[in-house]
């Protein structure tokens, strides 16, 4: 026989596109359309509804960027179309490309009722079925005329990211508003040669199953009239009848899809906007769910819940009942889907706190599972949070991004820095977006990593980022993919039952221990250094609330514990650890907000605290009292009490005979040359030089920075192949408090001003810098070349610090070239080591290389400071940021753990003469208390949550300063663990014993 393979193969596509798609629907008659546009930002539905539209008509534009237009469509079904069914087809001006990423709408009926949402891949309405001729059409829609933000021509700077620079000018052209016959017999023959086509192509050219197909195709296309497609789609059907009832190889790969729509809960649109888009992905999916048995959709992100039972009641009731039904499931167990690098300990242990209650609450649903399909890398520290907070799964499938490496399994157990193992799997399908098209199965099946000893996977079936969610068509393709021979097999699952099938037949599946980077998207540790700052700011301002609030409502009768504001500020501030947000990768409307939001937080909290503080200070005295809130002793004030603060020593600074300054005080001598530039920071006791010959410490250096794409999200290796050296000084003087050093340097556009302190007693160098940037596509650093031998180095994550090499001796390594540290770094040679500790940087780089003729090791940190990126935010960063860091040498890992939280945690001092004990004392600094806050069921039981911070083994005695009636091990829930063994207890002294970086929530009762 003659191969007339590709002949046909090129004829289906041209019949699909060009006479059989077109005859789904064959009759059509205009609506009547007038539209009424919201003055401002969205009004409610009541208001949209009863707003007086003005006439309109198919080819209009309209939509300003992010305004909002009240549609309001009219008609007749005609009498001729009793008995076939008839949908409205309302596009407004769709982009099929972009599901999304463009306008939306969510239709409404004249009594508020959702009935469906509006997105490129869904412009249907249903309105009868079968219809009996002279039914009035009345419908409402409200239009959301999003810009278009990443466009064909992606990541180009645009002003469309903030409505206060995005204009007025229409951004949208309404295409079509109908009412139409809905052919359902030509609209299966689409789904039936569209399911058939795509497998055929994926299928090996001499195989005998890819000929069978084409053959069958061959037929039904024969079988098509192109003058009377819908007369003719029966016969056609009947010839494909065969190959789609032929079943699945018995050894095919198995897999479970779950409808989903990844809606990030903010990005190339704002907060405000995603509201909406939850709003209409969910009505289309409670409408799908009325409409096909066997679909179950997942949901993750208790935000995105609350959103929709807050600001839409009548779609939350739709919602609540598919759950009812199991149907709709809560996924994932957390408040978003955040950032897991950047979030400190407390803020990654409350994700999954709040996420876990709201479920609870609402449907009494428990999540097994944590649901993070898009977050940029995992941290080593979120198996243990993830175990803690009752969970036992990990679904992701970013890490098939990263750019070097392929990573070995997609089944596994991930074992974290405190021995912690979860299970996780990352789809195949290599997508969150998974459509049911033939090449997504076939690429399932083939990419999947662990053929042989495993044979299911998981695909997230929808549209997402944007949202829209699963369509009908996806659901029709999954059912003829069932048990089709030449394909993978599916079945609509949820998560739970997913998870259980895998875990079953893997139960030795392999190990990968430690963090699971992305080798992508690196600069999302340092774009946007407002929002970071603010997270990081807030995080401590969470600490310190909650531990004054508790002490002084356990001391004082009279202070009332804020329970109801820490709830709502804490999921404000796990809100903006979105995975969009914190990463700095948003447009400029959602930065604005953010930081403006961090600055009302700051202001609300430090009034708690301030309460608090006062409450616990009393009325009496005259002097002042220092509050310590970090979790070690510090200049004489125990940790968590106050007391007058005395401190031992004193500082000098002088003139050094070359230009410059030196500043002494008894424990370092730091040398500043008179460019403003350190080379020498001398450790006195050890007798050491932290500097390595040669060189300069706190040095500026500016490199250019233009990655091939994903301006925001990426930095690219090249990006050191060119350097300045920001060495010219306009000013070194002397600081007013005589015991620091002033550096001024102007460059480009930008000032950037440091201030070099030696406080009297300190072990550290404190660098205070503010920089004045108006640089674009530039990436600022500050190198400290450090004379130490260190083959690997530590950097704080949540609950403990995990190590990465220094070298690059494979090509791992070697992609790690800007990694995440929370409070430090460390580095050391056996007894001595130097950690750099800050406020609020996240991205650093680490270095080594060997110097001639010595032989010795020069390990150079450089912390990153600031981008500017120019999409999706063209202003990125520009303006005033203050940072401060701290160099200590002679440091060991517990010295970093304890100045990494003195300089997060600066003292406060406040009028008052009672000196306050500890709500709760440790004996070992080594264990590291994280949180002291009253329980949050309101109870007035106190809970303490503590970890070992080093790496070892650690005993210590926690004393309570009051009365304890009984003592609980629980999850981070504060349920009790029944597995856990009762702590030792003698009265109000509790000793524990923990495992390297083992962490313990403690729940008191108060006697």
């Amino acid at each position: 026989m003659h191969d007339d393979r590709t002949l046909i193969e090129a004829r289906l596509k041209r019949v699909l596109d060009e006479r059989i798609r077109p005859a789904v629907y064959p009759e059509s008659v205009p609506l009547d359309v007038a539209v009424w546009t919201a003055p401002g930002e969205p009004v409610t539905v009541a208001e949209g509804l009863a707003a007086t539209p003005e006439p309109t008509a198919v080819g209009a534009r309209w939509g300003a960027p992010w305004a909002t237009s009240w549609f309001r469509v009219t008609g007749t079904v005609p009498d001729e179309w009793a008995g076939k069914t008839v949908e409205a087809v309302l596009d407004l001006g769709f982009d099929e490309n972009m599901p999304g990423f463009q306008c939306e709408g969510l239709v409404y009926r004249p009594d508020g009722t959702p009935v469906k949402g509006l997105n490129p891949r869904n412009q249907w309405v249903r309105i009868a079925a079968p219809a009996t001729g002279g039914e009035d059409v009345h419908l409402h829609i409200e239009a959301a005329s999003n810009p278009v933000i990443l466009d064909y021509h992606p990541f180009l700077p645009t002003q469309l990211g903030d409505k206060e620079t995005a204009g007025s000018e229409p951004q949208y052209t309404l295409a079509r508003m109908d009412l139409a016959v809905f052919d359902e017999a030509v609209w299966q023959l689409v789904i039936d040669l569209e399911v058939l086509g795509e497998l055929m192509r994926e299928l090996p050219e001499d195989s005998a199953r890819r000929y069978a197909i084409v053959r069958a195709i061959g037929r039904a296309l024969d079988a098509v009239d192109l003058q009377d497609v819908n007369g003719s789609a029966p016969a056609a059907r009947a010839e494909l009848e065969g190959v789609l009832a032929t079943p699945a190889e018995p050894s095919a790969h198995r897999i479970s899809a779950v409808g989903h729509a990844h809606i990030d809960s903010a990005w190339l649109w704002p907060l405000r906007e995603t509201v909406r888009k939850v709003a209409r992905t969910t009505s289309n999916m409670t409408a799908l769910i009325e409409d096909e048995p066997d679909f179950v959709f997942a949901m993750s992100q208790a935000q995105q819940w609350a959103w929709v039972k807050e600001h839409r009641p009548e779609v939350w009731a739709k919602v609540k009942k598919a759950v009812a039904d199991g149907r709709f499931v809560p996924a994932g167990g957390m408040w978003v889907e955040s950032d897991t690098n950047m979030p400190g300990s407390e803020a990654m242990a409350r994700q999954f706190v709040h996420g876990k209650r709201f479920f609870l609450d609402e449907f009494g649903i428990e999540n097994d599972e944590a649901w993070l399909p898009d977050t940029f890398g995992f941290a080593a520290g979120l198996p243990q949070i993830i175990k803690a907070a009752g969970s036992k799964w990990l679904l992701t499938q970013k890490i098939s991004w990263s750019q070097t490496n392929r990573f070995p399994h997609h089944t596994f157990n991930w074992e974290g820095i405190d021995g912690t193992r979860i299970f996780t799997h990352f789809p195949p399908v290599d997508t969150y977006n998974c459509s049911m098209k033939g090449s997504e199965i076939a690429h399932a099946a083939k990419n999947f990593k662990d053929k042989g000893v495993a044979r299911h996977s998981l695909a997230p079936t929808g549209w997402g980022d944007g949202g829209g969610g699963t369509t009908r068509e996806m659901i029709a393709k999954a059912a003829r993919l069932r048990d089709l021979e030449g394909s993978a097999t599916v079945v609509w699952e949820t998560p739970e039952k997913f998870f259980e099938k895998a875990e079953a037949e893997y139960p030795n599946a392999p190990v990968w221990v430690g963090e699971l980077y992305l080798e992508l998207h690196r600069a999302t540790l340092t774009s946007q250094a407002g929002t970071k700052q603010g997270n990081r700011r807030s995080e401590h301002l969470l600490r310190e609330a909650e531990l004054w609030a508790a002490t002084a409502a356990v001391r004082n009768t009279e202070f009332t514990y804020p329970y109801e504001e820490l709830d709502r500020i804490w999921k404000t501030v796990l809100l903006h650890q979105f995975h969009d947000i914190l990463p700095g990768s948003s447009i400029a409307w959602v930065h604005r907000e953010a930081r403006a939001t961090y600055a009302a937080v700051a202001d609300e909290l430090n009034g708690i605290i301030g309460a608090a503080q006062r409450a616990l200070a009393g009325d009496g005295g005259t002097g002042t009292l220092v509050f310590n809130s970090t979790p070690h002793t510090r200049d004489g004030v125990p940790a968590g009490g106050a007391r007058p603060a005395v401190v031992d020593g004193q500082s000098a600074i002088a003139s050094r005979a070359d230009g410059g300054y030196v500043l002494d005080n008894g424990l370092l001598r730091v040398e500043i040359d008179g460019r403003g530039l350190i080379v020498s920071v001398y450790d006195i006791a050890a007798d050491r030089e932290a500097v390595a010959p040669g060189q300069v410490a706190n040095l500026p250096q500016l490199h250019a920075d233009f990655p091939n794409m994903w301006d925001a999200w990426d930095v690219d290796e090249f990006y050191r192949n060119t350097v300045t050296d920001l060495t010219e000084a306009d000013e070194v003087v002397p600081g007013e408090d005589g015991g620091s050093v002033r550096v001024v340097r102007a460059f480009g556009g930008s000032r950037l001003t440091q201030v070099l302190s030696l406080a009297p007693g300190a072990t550290r160098l404190d660098i205070d810098t503010e920089v004045d940037w108006h640089e674009t596509e530039k990436f600022l650093k500050l190198a400290f070349p450090l004379d130490i031998h260190a083959e690997r180095y530590a950097s704080e994550t949540q609950f403990g610090h995990f190590y990465r090499a220094t070298h690059t001796n494979t090509s791992w390594e070697a992609a790690k070239f800007e990694a995440c540290n929370h409070r430090f770094v460390h580095m050391e040679e056996p007894g001595w080591g130097v950690a750099l500790v800050n406020d609020s940087t996240y991205g650093h780089d680490v270095t080594r290389t060997v110097r001639e003729p010595d032989a010795g090791t020069t390990t150079t940190v450089r912390v990153s400071l600031l981008r500017a990126p120019r999409f999706p935010d063209p202003e990125t960063d520009q303006g005033v940021h203050r940072f401060r860091h701290a160099l200590v040498p002679g440091a060991g890992i517990g010295d970093a753990v304890r100045e990494g939280y003195r300089i997060n945690l600066p003292e406060r001092r406040i009028a008052g003469g009672a000196e306050v004990a500890p709500l709760v004392a440790v004996d070992n600094d080594a264990v590291v208390v994280t949180a002291v806050k009253l329980a949050d069921d309101g109870s007035g039981d106190v809970v303490v949550r503590f970890h070992e911070s080093r790496g070892g083994r650690a005993r210590a005695t926690l004393t309570a300063g009051f009365g304890i009636g009984s003592v609980t091990v629980t999850d981070l829930l504060e349920r009790p663990l029944a597995d856990a063994p009762s702590p030792e207890r003698v009265g109000d002294r509790i000793a524990v014993r923990l495992r390297p970086f083992e962490l313990v929530t403690l729940r008191l009762t108060r006697a």
